[in-house]
């Protein structure tokens, strides 16, 4: 019977409720802007890679390098999509 209980799986979400726990204390206790938005930095990559590896079994299939790999590129597509809507439209750089 021990082997038929997702004891991973339950872990991970009591993981993720503490990470959505840490993530809310930002907005209920008084913390500075570079602070805040730190801890909820951290929390929002910790909670998206548990999500990906546990939930969505991204290190379970024969191809995971090639999962792996189109993550990063997109995770590489967001960060310069954002700093390039950055650059144009708050920093005035055309």
């Amino acid at each position: 019977m021990k082997e038929l209980f997702p004891a991973k799986h339950v872990m991970g979400f009591i993981f993720s409720l503490v990470l959505t726990g840490v993530a809310l204390s930002v907005y209920f206790f008084d913390m500075s802007f570079f602070m805040g938005m730190t801890i909820l930095l951290v929390t929002a990559f910790a909670q998206a890679a548990l999500q990906l590896v546990l939930f969505m079994h991204a290190g379970e299939s024969e191809d995971k390098n090639t999962i792996y790999t189109s993550v990063y590129y997109g995770i590489i597509i967001a960060v310069i999509t954002v700093l390039g809507t950055m650059l144009a439209m708050i920093w005035g750089y055309v």
